[in-house]
């Protein structure tokens, strides 16, 4: 999509860090998150010449930018169904990404991408529990197809861990993080911010009549880490397994 032709960057660059902020809200050390993730990637593709990777349910295209900043020359497409969103990004960031308008997992949305080789990383980061199991089951298999031998899938969500009990302990964990850090007590969460954004008349055009712009329905799964785990073995990846956790998010790794 183009450049930002509806946004202006002053209005773009204040809606993205207001993001940014009620975002730690839904993400247990959201930044540390970030940095694995980013660690992961250029481990995988920092050694190829302009690496491509993806970044699936990138919102305005925060963890996209870091990695297109940790990966000078790297080719990082933000993928997003919400307009708005990727109206700000593209307006924020400028050519530093590119971004697409895609549903993850609907009919043909590999062919929207655009993509005229194989991809070094594909990332996520608290987008995948909207799919539901069999929907997921399926994107793991097109990832895996779309993928390099030796690439990477990176997915960075709320995900419990195998039992009942230790679910309840993460869950604990991730309120006392947030609490220490002062997450809890934020101004602003999910739905003030889409508020906000319809009061603005630059972005309200951008905005679905649900208030919320472009987002399907939330499927949902309740897989667990092992379910993942099955998941992406299933659909060929070699190795897979959780490299970093605090309370219920965690960070999978899955090379191809």
């Amino acid at each position: 999509m183009g450049a930002g032709a509806g946004v202006s960057t002053g209005t773009a660059a204040r809606w993205v860090e207001r993001w940014e902020r009620q975002q730690q809200l839904y993400a247990v050390d959201r930044e540390e998150r970030f940095a694995v993730i980013a660690d992961l990637v250029e481990h995988v593709a920092g050694g190829r010449p302009a690496p491509l990777v993806l970044d699936l349910g990138s919102g305005p295209g925060c963890l996209a930018a870091r990695l297109a900043a940790r990966l000078p020359g790297a080719e990082v497409v933000a993928v997003d169904a919400d307009p708005l969103l990727l109206e700000l990004g593209s307006a924020h960031y400028g050519r530093a990404l590119r971004f697409v308008n895609a549903l993850i997992g609907e009919p043909g949305w590999l062919d929207r991408l655009g993509l005229d080789r194989t991809a070094d990383a594909v990332v996520s980061t608290t987008a995948l529990h909207y799919l539901g199991e069999r929907t997921l089951r399926r994107v793991y298999g097109e990832l895996a197809g779309l993928l390099r031998p030796g690439g990477i899938l990176v997915n960075g969500d709320h995900i419990s861990p195998d039992s009942a009990r230790m679910s309840e302990l993460a869950r604990d964990v991730g309120r006392r993080h947030a609490a220490r850090h002062a997450v809890c007590g934020h101004e602003e969460d999910w739905e003030s911010w889409w508020s906000g954004a319809a009061g603005d008349p630059e972005l309200a055009p951008l905005l679905s009549h649900g208030g919320e712009g472009g987002r399907a329905p939330c499927e949902g799964n309740d897989l667990t880490v092992s379910g993942h785990v099955a998941l992406l073995r299933e659909a060929g990846f070699t190795d897979v397994g959780a490299v970093w956790q605090v309370g219920p998010s965690h960070v999978l790794a899955a090379v191809r």
